[in-house]
């Protein structure tokens, strides 16, 4: 279980959040929307201990796998070399990569179809490319609580589809308790099961995504009329999007 109970950022006399109350158990994956400048990454940074809280406190296992908005390229590393990383925490501070480390992290590139990463340098990958090494680091640290920090962003259709896939496989796996941010509520659609929206008053709101996701809540997040729309799956069937009323074009 990863989550938070009454808890309060605040940067000076700046409240970010205040008393937010949340908890994503095993088993489950939530998305968490809101406006620029709302203070979703602080979130996720309180969430894993990086920022201090003002009030409350944090629910999280000793270790979490997390995936940060954007991979610093490190130069002449592999793909292995950086998925091994997320061993890091089991071996201590001047501890060396042993033969199962190697295999956990060979492991957890399997689990997410990026073997032939390898041996590619970091540095000459794609984005696409990165943020698969950068999920494969998470899975391998062995932790029960993935975090993603937008995971999509900067990333073209295709490879945002790709990693939307791998993200639901890993919610219908059921073995993690899983967070990411988004700006999209599509995303959410995709592979969440519950939905934290961080409203622009200050507020917040949660439920399951079928809850959350509608015009309604969605148009007072973001300022904007939202409206649901059909479309055609990958294999045929009818699927629904929710767009702003500003997407396509007027009818001829």
């Amino acid at each position: 279980m990863i989550g938070l109970e009454n808890a309060s950022v605040t940067f000076g006399s700046r409240t970010i959040f205040r008393n937010i109350s949340f908890r994503v158990p095993k088993g489950r994956s939530m998305a968490i929307l809101g406006p620029n400048g709302r203070g979703k990454t602080t979130l996720l940074r309180a969430l894993l201990g990086f920022q201090s809280l003002a009030s409350g406190r944090r629910f999280a296992p000793k270790v979490a796998g997390y995936v940060p908005q954007h991979g610093a390229s490190q130069a002449k590393l592999t793909g292995l070399d950086i998925v091994v990383m997320g061993r890091a925490v089991q071996l201590g501070l001047f501890g060396q990569p042993t033969a199962k480390d190697r295999e956990a992290a060979e492991g957890a590139l399997v689990q997410v179809g990026a073997c032939h990463l390898a041996d590619m340098r970091y540095d000459r990958m794609s984005g696409g490319q990165r943020q698969m090494v950068l999920i494969a680091r998470a899975l391998a640290t062995g932790s029960p609580a993935l975090v993603f920090d937008e995971p999509t962003s900067a990333l073209d259709l295709g490879n945002q589809s790709r990693t939307l896939q791998l993200l639901d496989s890993l919610r219908l796996r059921r073995e993690f308790a899983i967070i990411f941010t988004t700006h999209d509520p599509n995303h959410a659609l995709a592979a969440a099961d519950d939905v934290l929206l961080m409203m622009p008053d200050g507020g917040e709101v949660s439920g399951p995504v079928h809850e959350m996701i509608e015009p309604g809540k969605l148009s007072t997040l973001y300022g904007v009329p939202m409206r649901w729309v059909d479309v055609q799956g990958p294999v045929g069937e009818i699927r629904r999007a929710i767009l702003p009323a500003f997407a396509g074009i007027e009818a001829a």
